[in-house]
């Protein structure tokens, strides 16, 4: 064989590529979860279809269904990646004192357009819930009650070390969390005039309260 032959089925053999990296299950779900909810966002729950999900994030109705079989399940994935901007939770235990902890749990310290995104899903989401009960029922069973669980943990671990007296910690949660939501996103009339600082600050009181209630008496209280 001359070498002007082999150049030329060199030159004639197809270039062999890799393939393109497959992502995960798991990838592919987070992705899906965090296209469908700018779309959810955009149009609202009721206007959402698998059909127009796939499109956005283009992939094949097949590896959507795969992934999701209904929209109430893509929608409780979605609840569920919300739930961890609300509270930053599970953490891990450590010295701070209990309203610097808490205040870390509640995300007290993220900035106006952090703030703003992780309000704008839970808002309208509470919003559908009147019209859709599957809505409600995923916040309830994919948010709320995961994290009310979550923090109430949190909670029974600071008064096993004594850092907070004896209580229910399941109710215990329950109050913390109706406190200082009741301002970060609930509307009471007013509300739309407080600033993010005026929420904040509203949210490290309650704190305040919620702790000065289950401090441990002094020897001489």
């Amino acid at each position: 064989m001359n070498d002007n032959y082999g150049d030329a089925m060199a030159a004639a053999a197809p270039r062999l590529r890799g393939r393109p990296k497959q992502r995960s299950d798991a990838e592919e779900r987070q992705r899906i979860t965090a296209v469908a909810c700018d779309l959810f966002l955009d149009v609202g729950y009721g206007a959402t279809t698998m059909d127009a999900v796939a499109a956005r994030c283009g992939v094949s109705k097949k590896t959507l269904y795969r992934l999701f079989p209904a929209k109430t399940d893509l929608f409780g994935a979605m609840v569920a990646d919300h739930r961890r901007t609300m509270l930053a939770l599970p953490r891990p235990d450590d010295e701070l004192p209990p309203a610097e902890a808490l205040a870390a749990i509640f995300r007290l310290g993220i900035d106006e357009a952090e703030n703003r995104e992780r309000l704008a899903f839970i808002r309208l989401a509470m919003a559908d819930a009147d019209r859709f009960p599957e809505v409600g029922e995923a916040i309830t069973l994919e948010g709320a009650e995961p994290a009310r669980l979550l923090l109430a943990g949190w909670l029974a671990r600071q008064q096993e070390r004594g850092a907070l007296r004896p209580f229910p910690p399941e109710a215990a949660a329950r109050m913390l969390m109706d406190m200082v939501f009741s301002v970060l996103v609930k509307r009471f009339p007013g509300d739309a005039l407080l600033t993010r600082e005026d929420r904040f600050a509203h949210a490290r009181q309650c704190i305040d309260i919620f702790l000065h209630g289950l401090a441990r008496a002094t020897p001489n209280g």
